[in-house]
């Protein structure tokens, strides 16, 4: 039995040998005849089993000599085997390729069926509904998987997998090297102009996912199947594929994350963070071993950097508000700056608003202090407290606030650095409507600070307008002389044209405000002026300058007073027309 055994793979064995002169030499076997490749490594397993026969009755014996050259000259031949069919399947075998054909199901390997077939019904076998190339793909692992059992079962395991290992790794490292990965210092990385760092992230952001979905995945596919026998080799076999490259890829965004704390980072910074979370259970899975334990370590030690550096930026986002030493001031009451800056920066942080809520989760902000805790109102709603990203930026916000009220000091004109502030704190709540804020500070903060706006509002019109109210006589008075009337009308005048030329300068750039604040002026003004006119207009009928004492009638007040908040400026002379009319009040 053994002595056939022997003849039979001497037979096959020197007729492929890879030294011979023979057309077999550059005929790759698994190619030209399945049904002999599978009688090929049936041999060489008969032909190992002689060799420990015949160990254990004679090792001087002749059969066993020719047994052990016959061995070698078909590990030589297995061994060419190996490197031709994953050199000419390098397409078949791609990580992408490898990746599909597990994916969609059809990836179920029968090796008996696919080594023999070779017709379309054997490869049917194989998976109803793969493709030709997966065909190609699955029929190619599956041979070296029947490659490398044989050759480790006859001894020369740590030969093939040499080969398989320098093979794969470089179309593993080309793979990164196509995805534009590449190996940074932290140095080279400080050096980098903003423009070239935000395209370098941008694109390891879309090679990361490609690289773990596809490039990873179908290797520990590939590796898994073909060694399948030995688990020891399948994990050391990867470890040295995959592990230089993938500690370099997640490497990269804490590199990030350590460079310079621009504020404008901060998104890029949080889709760092992202990419990595929502590739973690892939990650998990794909570097579950001990040998690739470091691989994982880096991974959440970048998402543990680049957490930090977040909340570092969202902590200093306030620093910076606070900090903010202008002192220009804005012409006519109008948008700080600082406003515009600030809650530009701010709604954009709500459009991250899952992904913030997450990162402020691991990574617990400080206390917000120096403000007064009970200076701070939090955003909370029926529903409870808000997530601490919507805290966060409802605190932000009110450092903000706080430093407009400093900025709305510098105004001499009391009444001007309430228009300020209502003109501001209306711009901010337009900004939360306008963005992801609404979400995630509610209806109840809205209304709360609509309130305030509401109240700057009075205080404005009350200063502003106390000295045009105040020069008309209380209903209580008893009647007035002619000449207490004539100084009624003159002390009006001047008080109006004041109020009117100031005005007119100002500005309230929110069209529902601006009209909100001249509709209540008109509501409390022309009333009470009217009473007056035309009670003591009478008083006053044989007065030869009439027209120069008496300068606003009734129906016009109104008009002048549509004037307002434009940042129009208007002659004097204007007050002097006794038909100014653009637009009109309700009486």
């Amino acid at each position: 039995m053994m002595e056939e055994n022997i003849e039979n793979a001497e037979s096959i064995i020197t007729k492929w040998d890879a030294n011979s002169s023979s057309l077999t030499r550059v005929t790759p076997l698994f190619n030209r005849n399945r049904k002999e490749a599978k009688e090929y490594l049936k041999c060489v397993r008969d032909l190992r089993r002689a060799m420990d026969f015949y160990l254990s009755q004679n090792s001087a014996s002749d059969k066993l000599i020719l047994a052990q050259n016959l061995m070698q000259m078909a590990m030589k031949r297995l061994e060419k085997e190996f490197y031709q069919i994953l050199s000419s399947n390098r397409e078949q075998l791609d990580p992408e390729s490898v990746s599909s054909l597990s994916s969609d199901g059809s990836g179920s390997f029968d090796d008996e069926h696919e080594l023999v077939s070779e017709d379309e019904a054997e490869l049917k076998k194989a998976g109803q509904s793969i493709t030709k190339v997966e065909r190609v793909s699955a029929l190619a692992m599956s041979d070296l998987k029947a490659i490398a059992e044989c050759m480790s079962m006859s001894g020369y395991g740590k030969e093939c997998v040499k080969i398989y290992k320098l093979f794969r790794k470089a179309i593993v490292d080309r793979g990164l090297y196509l995805l534009g990965i590449e190996k940074f210092k932290s140095s080279q990385i400080n050096k980098m102009h903003w423009e070239a760092l935000e395209h370098t992230i941008k694109n390891w952001l879309n090679a990361v996912k490609i690289a773990v979905k596809t490039l990873y995945t179908g290797e520990k596919i590939l590796c898994d199947h073909v060694f399948s026998a030995s688990e020891t080799i399948r994990e050391a076999c990867f470890a040295e594929i995959t592990m230089e490259g993938a500690k370099n890829l997640f490497r990269f965004p804490e590199l990030i994350a350590k460079n310079k704390k621009v504020p404008e980072r901060i998104f890029l910074l949080i889709e760092l963070h992202e990419a990595i979370s929502e590739l973690w259970p892939e990650i998990e899975t794909i570097f579950n071993i001990e040998l690739t334990s470091a691989v994982k370590l880096q991974a959440l030690s970048s998402l543990h950097k680049v957490g930090e550096s977040v909340c570092t930026l969202l902590t200093n986002v306030g620093s910076s508000i606070q900090k903010d030493s202008s002192k220009c001031l804005v012409a006519s009451g109008g948008i700080h700056p600082l406003a515009r800056s600030a809650m530009s920066y701010i709604s954009s942080l709500a459009d991250y608003g899952g992904m913030l809520s997450d990162i402020v989760a691991d990574h617990p902000l400080p206390g917000n202090s120096p403000l007064p805790e009970s200076y701070f109102e939090n955003p909370t709603s029926i529903d409870g407290p808000k997530p601490a990203v919507s805290v966060h930026l409802a605190w932000l916000i009110l450092v903000l606030l706080c430093k407009l009220d400093r900025k709305a000091e510098l105004y001499k004109d009391v009444s001007l650095s309430y228009l300020f502030l209502a003109n501001n704190l209306q711009f901010i709540i337009d900004q939360v409507h306008a963005s992801n804020l609404k979400y995630l500070l509610g209806e109840e903060w809205v209304s709360r600070h609509t309130k305030k706006i509401k109240q700057y509002a009075l205080s404005y019109e009350s200063v502003a307008w106390n000295k045009v109210f105040s020069s008309l006589p209380e209903r209580t008075l008893s009647v007035l002389s002619p000449e207490a009337v004539k100084d009624c009308f003159r002390r009006f005048n001047a008080a109006f044209e004041e109020a009117y030329m100031k005005q007119t300068l100002w500005i309230v750039p929110d069209g529902k405000l601006r009209d909100e604040l001249k509709v209540s002026i008109a509501r409390k003004l022309v009333p009470a002026y009217r009473e007056f006119y035309e009670t003591y207009l009478v008083t006053l009928s044989g007065e030869k300058n009439l027209g120069v004492l008496v300068r606003i009638s009734p129906d016009d007040l109104g008009n002048y007073l549509s004037d307002l908040f434009h940042g129009t400026p208007f002659s004097s002379s204007s007050l002097l027309s006794s038909s100014h009319s653009r637009g009109c009040f309700p009486r």
